[in-house]
């Protein structure tokens, strides 16, 4: 019963986003901003685990692996302004992502960071 419940209210949320920028893209993009994912991702855990320690890791995790994911959101309409595709674009800014997290789990290990 849980599950369908963050289920439901995960995809509100993605619905919410989407029905925003189709009027207001910048407001849009404003609340897709919001790390309300992440919110929700630690409530979900706090609440199915107490576990302290579980969390830190997650939310210290959760921040390396954010700054990787932000050049995604310049490469995408730099591509896009240049005459490539939405589609293509996208790939190459998960592919991008997937890059630079693979870079920054190498480097956190070689800083001490367990990722």
């Amino acid at each position: 019963m849980f599950f369908l419940f963050k289920t439901i209210l995960s995809g509100l949320i993605i619905a919410l986003v989407s029905t925003i920028a189709r009027r207001y893209p910048a407001l849009g993009a404003l609340v897709a901003s919001l790390p309300l994912i992440s919110v929700f991702g630690m409530l979900w855990l706090w609440a199915e685990t107490r576990d302290p320690v579980r969390m830190e890791t997650h939310v210290e995790a959760t921040f390396w692996y954010v700054i990787p994911s932000l050049p995604m959101f310049l490469l995408i309409p730099y591509l896009m302004r240049h005459g490539v595709g939405f589609y293509p674009a996208l790939l190459m800014g998960c592919v991008l992502t997937a890059v630079l997290y693979m870079g920054v789990t190498w480097c956190a290990a070689r800083m001490g960071v367990n990722l």
